[in-house]
């Protein structure tokens, strides 16, 4: 809760907090958008395949040409500036950064990126959830090995949730289940770029005057990012993920506590202790009264008589009985409020959650049936959809994680709904991401506790 006045100290020390941006997308503006209004926090580098793209960005979002018109990453230390680049290796590597944001939302490049900084000695916020679902665990830990924070990006929904659980835990009281509002619907599973607009009932006119990606807003339609979340969540919290994928249980707020508990008290999760989704949408379609859909939340019971009571008396929202209670947050402002994050690495040393073990995974799916030589598209394509399930799961079958599933040939044919395993494909390109993810189930999935 003193961030800003420990900010308010360096930045009256002559000692900013400075911060190199890799992505300079949807995201990366929304950082970019905030962050020349916070005193003592200076964006030293914004590192774009595109460097039009993020000059773009920066203008869009407000700053004045001036302000990034630094000629190198010490110009920009010396001057106050930022620089803009191609090179994001330059970026990892230059001493005078404390921290990297990445936000490219590409898995293979996050988890170069990653690697980089670490190398480069400096604290991630991991905006690519994709990358953070796919080798986080690990990432995280060779963080940790060199005094350095790898962490969830704040603003994001994966970081809340953990705050959430965080909180229920330093509470005393016993964690049941967590997770977020989603727009979903059964039907939406076998989506593609060219229906998904269909769903958010926009026209071809309305889509083409807008900077729409079909695939990104593919992804979130046939449920692959809150696979992916939840995933991370279960990494970063220790819940898991069900048996066989998350179930989108419909639920308002005035119902997370009777819903988002076990089916032996009366609620719909087969166990306590899971991820789930609290769709926003029934399955025919109606809206659900009271929904969070942009929020998340957690479930939770009193421990006892007493504080049961005390839900009651203080307004909590709980269930019938009154034992199982619910939390939640409303809204996410994604990279508007990133900069928690970089400010509680750099300035406390702590995460605003972190992938801690491997136990959730995010696998590639088939939407249809496919042939020999037919070729995966990854997140949001036309070829498959993700499934969070846990990693004992995944690692038994050797599951082909969704970050993997891009641009890869299948060496076997494949039934609607199966989950590709990595003998079904062939890798041949990023072998060294593969190496790295292979490291990731061998030292610290399931087999390596029961060989230990």
């Amino acid at each position: 809760m003193n961030l800003y006045s420990m900010l308010a100290a360096r930045h009256a020390e002559g000692r900013p907090v400075r911060v190199g941006l890799i992505g300079a997308g949807k995201f990366g503006s929304m950082v970019l958008a905030q962050a020349r209004k916070i005193a003592g926090y200076h964006i030293v580098g914004v590192a774009d395949l595109d460097a039009g793209k993020a000059r773009a960005s920066l203008k869009r979002t407000g700053w004045r040409e001036e302000e990034y018109g630094a000629r190198s990453l010490s110009d920009a230390i010396d001057t106050g500036r930022t620089f803009v680049t191609e090179d994001a290796a330059a970026l990892c590597a230059f001493e005078g950064i404390e921290c990297i944001i990445e936000a490219t939302g590409h898995p293979i490049a996050g988890t170069r990126h990653a690697l980089m900084a670490i190398d480069g000695m400096k604290h991630i916020v991991m905006v690519n959830v994709e990358a953070d679902v796919m080798c986080g665990p690990i990432l995280a830990a060779k963080a940790r090995a060199r005094g350095l924070v790898y962490s969830m990006a704040y603003g994001d929904q994966p970081a809340f949730i953990c705050e959430l659980v965080d909180w229920v835990r330093s509470c005393g009281f016993e964690l049941i289940a967590a997770g977020k509002g989603m727009n979903f619907e059964p039907r939406y599973r076998y989506s593609t770029p060219d229906t998904v607009w269909g769903y958010f009932g926009w026209t071809e006119e309305e889509v083409a005057k807008g900077d729409f990606n079909a695939k990104m807003y593919n992804s979130f339609t046939d449920g692959t990012k809150a696979a992916i979340e939840m995933a991370a969540v279960a990494n970063g919290t220790g819940l898991d993920c069900p048996a066989d994928g998350l179930a989108f249980y419909p639920s308002g707020l005035q119902d997370l506590a009777s819903v988002f508990k076990p089916i032996s008290e009366g609620g719909r999760l087969p166990k306590a202790g899971l991820v789930d989704i609290a769709a926003s949408q029934e399955p025919d379609g109606r809206e659900v009264l009271n929904n969070i859909r942009y929020g998340m939340f957690v479930t939770f019971k009193a421990p006892d008589a007493y504080t049961r009571d005390c839900f009651k008396q203080y307004g909590l929202l709980t269930d019938k009985s009154g034992w199982y209670g619910s939390m939640w947050r409303p809204f996410h402002l994604i990279g508007l409020e990133t900069s928690v994050s970089v400010l509680s690495a750099v300035l406390r040393g702590e995460p605003t959650g972190s992938s801690k073990e491997y136990r959730g995974d995010a696998v590639a799916t088939a939407k249809g049936d496919f042939k020999a030589g037919d070729m995966l598209d990854g997140e949001g394509g036309y070829a498959v959809w993700a499934k969070a399930i846990p990693a004992t799961i995944s690692s038994e079958i050797d599951a082909l994680p969704i970050g993997l599933a891009h641009n890869v040939k299948l060496k076997k044919p494949i039934k609607r709904d199966q989950v590709v395993r990595m003998s079904d494909v062939e890798l041949v390109d990023d072998l060294d991401v593969v190496e790295l993810r292979r490291e990731q189930v061998r030292t610290m999935g399931p087999k390596s506790e029961a060989a230990a």
